[in-house]
């Protein structure tokens, strides 16, 4: 009898530690997991969501997440888009913990090029605000690292034409 109760208690301590290591196992592979998450795999997992973005440039966007891609995100609040490059995100609130998985190649590609060209092709009059202030006209034309805005919703050719740098963007709005 001795013995069984010996043998019980040596197999109740070999499960406890083979729990504990699975245990521990799981916390760092978690976290493991985590360290490979982006912000817009996080952005893409809330769309419909409403959030409050702040940029680099102390700008404040609010609104509902239209949608995500990896260079760029498109709020809609009180009838107005905001489109702001991720490299401009200096904080956001409303983001789940999760997110979604990683992006199809499709989706990886739409650039923030490609969203400001959609602006072009529709001629639509956009607010820019940038580094050095706000400009208002039409996109023009889009580049791989700039577009030219046509100020003053004049029309570019021999017009009013502003250079922008994608860097120095922080919000696109458009009504």
């Amino acid at each position: 009898m001795r013995w069984e109760a010996l043998f019980a208690d040596m197999e109740a301590q070999l499960d406890a530690a083979r729990t504990a290591d699975l245990a521990a196992e799981v916390v760092e592979l978690t976290r493991a997991e985590r360290a490979t998450v982006c912000v817009a795999d996080r952005f893409r997992a809330a769309r419909g969501a409403a959030l409050t973005v702040r940029t680099r440039g102390g700008e404040q966007v609010s609104g509902i997440l239209r949608d995500a891609a990896a260079q760029w995100i498109l709020l809609d609040a009180q009838g107005r888009s905001s489109l702001v490059p991720l490299g401009s995100v200096a904080s956001v609130r409303g983001l789940p913990g999760y997110s979604a998985g990683a992006g199809g190649v499709v989706e990886r590609r739409l650039t923030l090029g490609h969203a400001l060209r959609a602006l072009a092709r529709d001629r639509v009059v956009v607010q820019i605000v940038t580094d050095g202030g706000e400009l208002t006209g039409r996109v023009d034309r889009v580049g791989a690292d700039h577009l030219d805005l046509a100020a003053g919703h004049v029309e570019s050719r021999g017009g009013d034409l502003w250079a922008v740098p994608f860097a120095a963007i922080h919000v696109v709005r458009s009504s």
